[in-house]
């Protein structure tokens, strides 16, 4: 008794002029707003190109969500590098096999998933509950969060999906070539074809997040404060304690 093969949930559109739309057109759109959003923003708006902080309204619940989600959100921005960037051949010509790339991955990835994803509860935590955070918060900040999340939650989604429910699914054979054939200029976007529905909402939820992106607080990921190696020293002087004490005289004080 044989059995059809079980074919991978994909986008409706992933073939024809739908495709080439997602996979050919978009990317390049994304990529567009992205660098002539940032150059608008930092000609534009450079006392807007701010975090800005609320670590003054409250600082405990920050202490533990922030280092959490942005040490999370890192290792997972460098999984996605290696991961997309570096092919397959190199890895393998690295001494470094298939399947203990692959466990390296999953391990690493689930443990800075669940890092990323605990940062960003207790910082959205902390925006809800916290009064004065709360009233500083934008609708362009809430956006932000729910693309952020989005972006994540498709991310570990996937990787759950294909890892637990699916038997693995080897994303470097398709997503990458497809990744890379963008940055070659000679995008491939039937390499996405019969690539899980999953990881396809994942990059298309990538794609409009960097779209989104020079117009919210993330562009503070761009910013290094390497002014403050070459600027003046800022001059701190002690206050008089006397002021407020009693009326200046008038003339000279006296020396000595």
């Amino acid at each position: 008794m044989s059995t059809a093969p079980v074919h991978p949930v994909t986008l409706a559109v992933e073939s024809g002029t739908g495709g080439i739309l997602l996979w050919a057109v978009l990317p390049y759109l994304s990529l567009a707003v992205f660098v002539l959003g940032h150059i608008w923003r930092y000609r534009y708006d450079k006392f807007g190109w701010t975090t800005r902080s609320s670590q003054l309204y409250e600082n405990r619940l920050l202490r533990i969500g922030s280092p959490l989600f942005h040490f999370g959100i890192l290792i997972v921005a460098l999984g996605h590098v290696g991961g997309l960037v570096i092919p397959e051949s190199w890895t393998e010509a690295a001494g470094i096999s298939e399947h203990t790339y692959h466990v390296l991955a999953v391990v690493l990835g689930t443990v800075a998933g669940v890092a990323t994803v605990g940062g960003m509860l207790i910082l959205v935590y902390r925006r809800r509950t916290v009064g004065p955070v709360f009233s500083a918060t934008t609708r362009n900040d809430k956006a932000m969060y729910l693309a952020l999340a989005v972006t994540i939650g498709l991310g570990l989604a996937a990787t759950v999906a294909a890892n637990i429910g699916g038997g693995g699914y080897n994303y470097r054979e398709t997503v990458s070539p497809w990744f890379r054939s963008v940055f070659a200029l000679q995008p491939d976007p039937d390499l996405m074809t019969g690539v899980p529905v999953l990881f396809q909402l994942h990059a298309l939820s990538a794609l409009l997040l960097f779209a989104f992106w020079p117009f919210t607080r993330l562009v503070h990921m761009l910013t290094a404060p390497l002014g403050y190696l070459t600027r003046p020293y800022i001059v701190y002087r002690s206050r008089d304690t006397r002021l407020g004490t009693r009326a200046p005289r008038r003339g000279w004080d006296r020396v000595g």
